[in-house]
């Protein structure tokens, strides 16, 4: 059988068709779910924290940016060592390293009652976190990569692309109800467990597609048909492959069509990090919500975000089956779903705790349709073969700028203007630059090849 898999490619109608692939799927959105949970849950703690040390805005602003200083700064990093040491081992360790780092900000409290101490340790931990996760979503891109074929591909990367308002969907109301009934250390604490556990989980259901024992040959044809590069994670061809030189490098961040990409990119980052740092805090301290009320209203957003990923990614999948080319195939869910996301403006001008969640809903599906089309599915299309976990990590790096402008930004704008409204508007104007971006200037969508 294994010389049968190495010597025929030929789609083989009569053997078994398995559907492993779809096990790899759950398992990065499992992981995907986790590790935006761990980013999330600050923001339902952040009352409790900012109460207990006596942080303003502006310093809880930098608290919840710290993530993203090291996830930015740790992208290109960890894509060379996906593409140097696999997916598998990589992925696997970091799960574990940033499960302790989530842990440890639980004890905070119990170490130190000083505010500059307490701010200390909160911005290393969190900092630490982001360098740990960096490798996280280049991986997931990975992982597509080797295990989809190109017409399946957008749905697959919006699943893991849409995991932030999944994590938000499931944790939020957790990490409410047992900050209200614990503290808030206690999400800290369950979320750094539920991770080791997948770790675990991670070990055991991932493989690379030849070597998986529970892939039939005609999947594996049928991945290869399709378009699925089945062997970027294999031994031979990651130590046969040269390491990125300083062409790959120059023509990764010299493309006009990636860089359209990661403006798209950051745009979406940015409109995700207000929802995963400031809107519950917005809630309690704009709309007059407690703790727990936030968490849960923040679950209809969060549902519609990735039920909008979801049909983003089908859609885009679906257009590229009945003959659209892959280039509007994932730029017409894109464009809409960010001028639908635009929306979010409108919450200035109500008063109405329910008609702003109903907007926040509106706007998170619109978005979460453009994250499922025109994201990571396009980083997945366009890749050089060489280079996947590089030029992944490269447009994670410039997208998660994103995540550092926005809660910083944020916080100063509320405490400048004592006020959440021209916040409301800095976001929105992300929708509008975003569609603009991919309408106007980014052209054709093809695969980027090094030589």
């Amino acid at each position: 059988m294994s010389t049968q898999r190495t010597a025929s490619y030929a789609p083989t109608q009569a053997a078994r068709v398995t559907r492993t692939r779809f096990t790899i799927l759950a398992a990065i959105l499992l992981l995907a779910t986790v590790a935006y949970a761990d980013r999330a849950i600050l923001s339902i703690a952040g009352p409790g924290i900012a109460r207990e040390f006596g942080l303003n805005h502006v310093q809880l602003g930098y608290v919840l940016s710290a993530f993203s200083w090291a996830y930015v700064i740790g992208q290109i990093p960890g894509g060379m060592l996906l593409d140097r040491l696999g997916t598998k081992t990589v992925y696997g360790a970091t799960i574990v390293l940033w499960s302790i780092a989530t842990l440890l900000v639980g004890v905070i409290g119990k170490v130190t009652a000083d505010l500059s101490v307490a701010l200390g340790l909160l911005f290393a931990l969190r900092f630490a976190l982001g360098l740990i996760e960096a490798p996280s979503f280049p991986a997931n891109s990975r992982v597509t990569v080797m295990w989809f074929p190109t017409q399946e591909r957008g749905l697959a990367t919006s699943l893991f692309a849409s995991a932030s308002y999944f994590a938000v969907a499931i944790f939020s109301p957790l990490a409410g109800w047992l900050t209200a009934k614990y503290g808030w250390p206690a999400p800290f604490y369950a979320l750094g467990l539920i991770g080791i556990a997948c770790a675990g989980v991670w070990a055991v259901v991932m493989h690379e597609p030849r070597k998986h024992p529970r892939i039939s040959q005609a999947e594996l044809d049928r991945l290869v048909a399709g378009g699925a590069m089945i062997d970027i994670d294999s031994a031979h061809e990651r130590l046969s492959r040269p390491v990125p030189s300083g062409k790959t490098l120059r023509l990764l961040l010299g493309n006009r069509m990636l860089w359209c990409s990661y403006i798209g990119q950051y745009c979406a980052i940015a409109l995700s990090y207000f929802f995963i740092t400031w809107f519950p805090i917005y809630l309690v301290q704009a709309r007059g919500m407690n703790i727990m009320e936030a968490g849960f209203a923040t679950m209809l957003p969060a549902v519609a975000g990735f039920l909008g990923g979801i049909a983003g990614g089908a859609i885009s999948d679906f257009l590229i089956r009945h003959g659209w080319s892959v280039t509007w195939a994932r730029k017409t869910p894109y464009i809409v779903g960010m001028a639908v996301g635009g929306c979010i403006v409108f919450s200035a001008f109500t008063e109405s705790n329910a008609v702003i969640v109903l907007l926040m809903t509106l706007a998170f599906f619109g978005k979460g349709a453009a994250a499922g089309a025109g994201t990571w599915a396009i980083a997945s299309d366009t890749a050089p073969r060489e280079a996947v976990g590089l030029a992944g990590a490269i447009f994670n790096c410039i997208g998660n700028i994103g995540g550092i402008v926005t809660p910083i930004v944020f916080g100063y704008i509320v405490q400048a203007t004592g006020g959440y409204t021209a916040g409301l508007y800095f976001v929105a104007a992300h929708c509008v630059v975003a569609a603009l971006v991919y309408l106007v200037f980014m052209g054709r969508i093809e695969r980027v090849k090094v030589n």
